[in-house]
């Protein structure tokens, strides 16, 4: 009889089926198809188990990911259902979204030559396969505290800090300036990569636990803040970042310069119905300017509105590139050339965009953030010839006008300053509010904000005198 321990030698790392690249040019549908439960057990099988799981600490939320694989090879759905969300309030988006190679995957101790567990799509696996199996969370244990909560932002900080605060009695009230919720994971994040049916199944999964949602209101334009200081017993904000990061080019306001954000989030309004307008790039030759994720999202849904070509431009090399690797070779594969060591100096054009002036670079010294500095290499210009250039340089925080009229201190790159009291952790200077996510990290992954999210929530349960609760939580 083999040994089930050693189930790796024998059974190789094996991912989802993934529609050709010439299907999925026609849609803006997910491509990779879903685990059934033979292949989610049989690859949940080849965990080693390890006494210092490796890919739990990796994981920004420390899912406990030895044991629900174990639970998932034994054909126990809902209860690793349970335990998946024991840690993660969003598992079946983070199983879609995360970079997994670089974090639970990329820590297996299997990854070192026979391919490490397919972590992300069985993490996706348990929750989609259990909501269509009728589980719920568990909620008859909670027993309501009186205490109210208002969130500002149904983006992935505010959905994990509603998810802990209605799990231990208090009530959240969620505020989002868009008609759905989400953030970013509906205006951001392409349908090929989130099917926005997943984040309104999340939405229905929420609503029936007690969370509250009120779209459509912006605080400060449409609600003013103070009125939530006056009816909630605490305040969390989850707002996010949405300023982009400008690369102060010469011609960056040409006509035919897009700013990464805005050209998804139309193109996405479009896919939904919500709105006809959008930059539709089809049978333009687009660069675009950035080497991360935001690129990477932009590249594609370039390549699906039938641009003529589709150029991604890196200032560093392919190693140090900061985008999903599966990103990257979803990329490659749809037809998206990519120039490695090319920094653009100008968008050149008369009137309107025509092209972008690059330099070479290579590689120097680390610089104050510990990467490695790309240097221009004197007398390597060359023009890209464009017609469209979307720049993805990344985003900075967007404080709200009415932060210092409330106390809300910021840093001095706009982050809101929030404490490292492991009493009241992601506290603001005002003392009824705690803010978590983007906008107090800087710009960074969607599991990172669930987890800070949740934290935060653990400080509100201490602040309003649920102490007991928030050690449990």
């Amino acid at each position: 009889m083999a040994d089930k321990y050693l189930q790796f030698l024998d059974v190789p790392r094996t991912e989802p089926a993934k529609l050709p690249a010439a299907v999925r040019l026609t849609q803006f549908r997910e491509i990779y198809a879903p685990f059934d439960a033979k292949a989610a057990a049989q690859q949940s099988g080849r965990c080693l188990a390890c006494g210092n799981p490796f890919c739990e600490w990796k994981c920004p939320v420390h899912n406990h990911i030895p044991n629900w694989l174990k639970l998932i090879e034994q054909g126990k759905l809902f209860e690793a259902a349970e335990l998946s969300h024991k840690t993660n309030s969003l598992p079946e988006m983070c199983g879609r979204i995360c970079p997994q190679d670089r974090l639970c995957e990329g820590a297996c101790t299997l990854n070192d030559g026979l391919g490490a567990v397919t972590i992300g799509a069985i993490e996706k696996y348990i929750t989609d396969e259990a909501l269509k199996a009728g589980w719920k969370p568990d909620m008859s244990h909670v027993r309501p505290s009186g205490r109210r909560v208002a969130i500002v932002g149904a983006g992935p900080a505010g959905l994990g800090c509603a998810d802990i605060l209605v799990r231990h009695g208090v009530q959240p009230v969620v505020f989002d300036r868009y008609p759905r919720i989400g953030g970013l994971l509906t205006f951001g994040i392409p349908p090929f990569k989130l099917e926005k049916e997943v984040v309104e199944k999340r939405r229905e999964l929420m609503e029936e636990m007690g969370v509250e949602f009120r779209l459509g209101v912006e605080i400060g334009r449409d609600l003013p803040f103070e009125t939530l200081l006056a009816e909630y017993d605490a305040v969390f904000l989850g707002m996010g970042t949405y300023s982009s990061v400008k690369g102060n080019l010469p011609g960056e306001h040409l006509p035919g310069v897009v700013e990464a954000l805005p050209y998804l989030v139309a193109n996405i309004k479009r896919e939904l119905g919500l709105s006809s307008a959008a930059v539709d790039l089809a049978g333009q030759r687009v660069v675009v300017l950035g080497g991360g994720d935001t690129a990477m999202d932009c590249n594609r849904t370039a390549i699906r509105q039938r641009a003529a070509s589709v150029t991604c431009t890196y200032r560093r090399d392919e190693e140090n590139m900061p985008g999903s690797r599966r990103d990257y070779k979803n990329s490659k594969e749809e037809g998206v050339r990519f120039l490695f060591n090319r920094q653009p100096v100008e968008i050149v054009g008369s009137g309107r965009v025509e092209g972008v002036r690059v330099v070479e670079t290579r590689l120097g010294a680390p610089g104050p953030r510990g990467r490695r500095v790309a240097e221009p290499i004197a007398g390597s210009e060359d023009v890209i010839e464009a017609d469209a250039v979307i720049v993805a340089f990344g985003f900075n925080p967007s404080p709200a006008a009415w932060f210092d009229a409330h106390g809300i201190a910021l840093h001095g790159d706009g982050r809101v300053r929030v404490s490292a009291d492991a009493a009241r952790p992601f506290a603001t200077t005002h003392p009824k509010v705690f803010a978590g996510g983007d906008m107090v990290r800087g710009s960074d992954l969607v599991v990172t904000a669930v987890f800070e999210g949740r934290e935060a929530a653990r400080g509100i349960l201490h602040a309003l005198g649920l102490g007991a609760a928030a050690r449990a939580a």
